[in-house]
């Protein structure tokens, strides 16, 4: 096989992959409930969204989204410049390289200054969820600049805001998202303790769904495991964001099945 044939060929892949992902974003877009009981709640569809953050080696993490494929729903990839969070992460190379190498969706969390610049890298690297953080903008108006940028690349709107931060801030962009985030533990950092007044705020979220028939999905990140995964859910979580406790466990696929069970 000549070196022309055989670029042709991985092309060929890489578009089929892509299809079948946005295939895979347009069903979970759709698969959308404001308005359920307690008892339709605890049935209903919950994501689970495999955090990378706990692989410590680079070289160890598309070995890992590998072995997550067919088993978590999305892999969440916390991207962090070391300014609006004091670490520093991975960057849009390896998104890339997961991407072209894995199926799974990549639901990327940017944990940084002045997002506005970032987003086309990442719609190029082949995120289909991209999640903002409220409080990275001095200019709130640069929030629906940035939905805008992120949909018109084809991926789905996620907006996100730390512990600190209330309800009532956000509330304005409530209506234009596919999801929003909420932070049960500072940014950051991983392993941390569940913060509980994120159940307060996921609760919110949820009333303000239904009351004005909004179909956003909500995602919890941090502290997440099998016991306050269940409040969540109760809460009204859609997708449960979670990476120590599948990291550290023994039978990790089984760690995912028990957050969906």
């Amino acid at each position: 096989m000549n070196l022309k044939m055989q670029k042709n060929i991985e092309q060929q892949v890489y578009i089929a992959s892509r299809e079948r992902k946005n295939l895979k974003r347009i069903t979970f877009l759709h698969d959308s409930r404001p308005a359920l009981g307690l008892e339709e709640k605890m049935k209903k569809n919950i994501y689970v969204s495999v955090s990378l953050d706990p692989v410590k080696e680079y070289t160890k993490m598309l070995e890992y989204a590998k072995k997550m494929q067919g088993h978590a729903d999305m892999l969440h990839l916390d991207i962090m410049d070391g300014k609006f969070v004091e670490r520093t992460t991975f960057d849009q190379n390896l998104v890339n390289n997961i991407n072209q190498n894995c199926l799974t969706m990549l639901d990327v969390h940017l944990m940084c200054n002045e997002p506005l610049t970032l987003i086309d890298g990442y719609h190029q690297a082949g995120a289909n969820i991209i999640t903002i953080h409220y409080e990275a903008f001095e200019d709130k108006n640069q929030i629906v600049e940035a939905f805008n940028k992120i949909r018109k690349g084809n991926a789905l709107v996620g907006l996100s805001f730390k512990p600190n931060t209330e309800i009532k801030d956000i509330k304005m962009f409530l209506h234009d998202v596919d999801i929003v985030l909420v932070m049960s533990v500072e940014p950051g950092l991983s392993g941390q303790k569940f913060i509980p007044n994120a159940i307060e705020k996921i609760k919110e979220l949820d009333n303000i769904r239904k009351q004005n028939n909004f179909t956003y999905k909500i995602e919890v990140d941090g502290g997440i495991d099998d016991s306050t995964a269940k409040d969540c859910v109760k809460a009204g979580v859609d997708i449960l964001v979670s990476g120590s406790y599948i990291f550290n466990a023994k039978n990790q696929i089984e760690a995912i099945k028990t957050l969906k069970s």
